[in-house]
């Protein structure tokens, strides 16, 4: 028996639930999710960080127009408070740090949120874990914040159902093909006809377009490390009482920021995996580990806990969102790289713009067709 909805999306993470939700507003959606669970890799695994001037120039824009969405969203859905202020100080400690930093401020320079320069003692001052004297140049970022990304996730599924949409976990896109002026999906034993299908499967989106007989886009997956390191006795007299920033090194070689009683650390790794369940290597663990030790002195040793999920991007680090011009109705909607997360209430209301042919929401900076996979 075939089964008929206006759109199928093809994932289940914050990509997959977030463009479901706006799209249910006006079409009948289906959701698939290859896993029994929603948003077991990507989403699941983040630090889970809103900061505007993360990523490129149209991930910035995304991520900018997404901060007032947020409390929207926890307002029209139900939720609680979906960002959590928490300032983030990006410092430099060497001379490629301070290279990297001076060319973050003069490309920002003019943008919205961005990073503004800030003096390298008030930065160790506001994040009493640095070693005095190791700080050569800073910046800081205002308007940052923590995101309950579970939250986020699970709001935007209820919002879904309650829009009439279906979810179906454990389901996996076995099969896609062209079907008049549309596609059928085969998932298991159920085949469902639909005008649209959205490739919203994350590190799989080529696999997902590969077994509709349509281009790949050039998603590369990179594996992203990050452990729960405690924090020695011998060192708790140096946590203040108040929140501390969150503190990225302006090369990305590592970043760390608070959590509980403890830091989240990252050797911000970047190793081009195949799609897989990823699992953290104890070398990147230890690697983080060093780096922040060697700039804050903690006598950090042991390891609570780590993990490991998957950023993936095509050539240029831009989401890739719409369809290609001979394969009609097939639209990827991939690519958000290390921001899926904190752009995902603009760019979600700008991909169902694209797949629905309703013009794009003005607060939305961002030219749909610079994100189209025809320019790959």
């Amino acid at each position: 028996m075939t089964d008929s909805a206006d759109v199928v999306v093809i994932g289940g993470g914050i990509a997959g639930a977030s463009i479901a939700y706006e799209l249910s507003a006006t079409r009948s959606v289906v959701l698939f999710e290859a896993e029994t669970a929603l948003a077991r890799h990507s989403t699941a695994r983040s630090a889970a960080t809103y900061i505007p001037g993360h990523g490129t120039r149209a991930v910035r824009a995304l991520i900018v127009a997404s901060g007032p969405r947020f409390a929207r969203l926890a307002e029209e859905l139900d939720a609680p408070p979906l960002l959590t202020p928490r300032v983030v100080l990006h410092i430099a400690v060497d001379d490629v740090g301070e290279a990297a930093l001076a060319a973050l401020l003069r490309e920002q320079a003019q943008e919205p949120g961005a990073p503004v320069a800030l003096d390298p003692s008030e930065a160790e001052r506001r994040c009493p874990l640095l070693l005095p004297g190791i700080v050569r140049a800073a910046a800081v970022v205002e308007g940052a914040a923590d995101v309950d990304t579970e939250a986020l996730h699970q709001a935007y599924v209820r919002g879904l159902r309650r829009r009439g949409g279906t979810v179906r976990a454990g389901a996996p896109v076995t099969a896609l093909e062209p079907r008049g002026a549309g596609w059928r999906v085969h998932a298991g034993e159920t085949a469902i006809d639909t005008a649209d299908v959205v490739d919203a499967a994350g590190a799989w989106a080529d696999v997902v377009a590969g077994l509709a007989g349509v281009p790949p886009i050039g998603l590369v997956p990179f594996r992203r490390t990050i452990a729960l390191v405690p924090i020695p006795d011998a060192a708790r007299s140096r946590v203040p009482a108040g929140p501390l920033p969150m503190v990225r090194e302006a090369d990305e070689r590592f970043y760390f920021k608070p959590e509980g009683d403890g830091l989240l650390v990252s050797p911000a790794d970047e190793t081009p995996v195949e799609p897989h369940d990823a699992r953290p290597d104890e070398l990147d663990v230890a690697t983080g580990l060093e780096r922040v030790e060697a700039v804050t002195g903690l006598g950090l040793r042991s390891v609570r806990t780590s993990w490991a999920g998957l950023r993936s991007f095509v050539a240029d680090r831009r989401p890739v969102v719409g369809a290609r011009p001979d394969h009609p109705g097939f639209h990827f909607f991939a690519g958000q790289g290390g921001s899926g997360i904190e752009s995902s209430p603009a760019l979600a209301a700008l991909g169902a713009a694209v797949v629905t042919g309703e013009p794009v929401p003005a607060d939305i900076a961002v030219v749909p067709g610079t994100l189209s996979p025809t320019r790959l």
